[in-house]
């Protein structure tokens, strides 16, 4: 019995997200995944992941980990599987890892980058990868106001209505807010993450940004734990798992 982990890059544009739905809910990175292993393993296959990701969210290093009697190689398991995958799913890296790895348990943190293209006008070459913002935004108030996030706290402000996380303190390590030319990129590291707390925690910056809420607000909306009072949730587009930490 081997543990191979998985390094994936996807687009995930045209999908209903990572996680298997029921029939009928549209198709899913992982359900694409496993067929094709099953196809060159011929054995069933049950992909352990970092973390799920929604429709439409991207990502540059997923990582999952499967449970194989197969002794194929792994360079000849990565070009057999990259060149059965579709284009918007591909796998960057495999590797033989302990029979103790656990993709999710394992991980220390990870890091989601949401991208914004902040111009009067869309991009045709990036619009399923950004936000495309036409309205001026502060970049310098942003990320004083996203100091307030660093720490452990109660997230309970920025998850979904449909979260189930039992437990809603996390650890943000680091947030990083850079514009470049037109694209203003948040990067968030932290232990773990709510359903939709990115986003949601994108939507309260842009809302900051743009001026529509004071100094001092995102500190308020976190203390309060009240998802009503924190800015729409950001579109999935933007959103990226950017790598995971072990």
């Amino acid at each position: 019995m081997r543990n191979l982990k998985l390094e994936i890059e996807y687009d995930g544009t045209n999908y209903a997200g990572w996680q298997i739905q029921p029939k009928g809910r549209g198709k899913t990175i992982q359900a694409v995944i496993e067929k094709k292993l099953r196809k060159i393993l011929q054995e069933k296959v049950k992909l352990i992941v970092s973390g799920r990701t929604d429709s439409g969210v991207h990502a540059e290093a997923q990582i999952a980990n499967f449970l194989t009697h197969s002794n194929i190689s792994l360079p000849r398991l990565k070009l057999g599987l990259n060149g059965i995958l579709p284009e918007d799913i591909k796998i960057v890296k495999i590797s033989l890892v302990p029979l103790i790895f656990h993709s999710r348990f394992s991980a220390k943190s990870k890091i989601y980058r949401y991208t914004i293209l902040n111009r009067d006008y869309s991009s045709p070459l990036s619009r399923h990868r950004v936000f495309f913002y036409p309205h001026p935004l502060d970049v310098r108030i942003m990320r004083e106001e996203a100091l307030s996030l660093l720490g452990k706290h109660d997230f309970s402000a920025f998850q979904a209505s449909l979260g189930k996380d039992k437990n809603p303190v996390k650890i943000i390590k680091n947030i990083d807010i850079k514009k470049k030319n037109d694209y203003i990129s948040i990067d968030i590291e932290a232990d773990g993450f709510l359903y939709n707390m990115v986003r949601n925690i994108a939507g309260t910056l842009i809302e900051i940004g743009r001026g529509r809420l004071d100094r001092g607000a995102l500190k308020k909306i976190l203390l309060s734990r009240n998802r009503r009072l924190a800015g729409q949730t950001a579109p999935a587009r933007g959103l990226c798992l950017s790598r995971v930490k072990y």
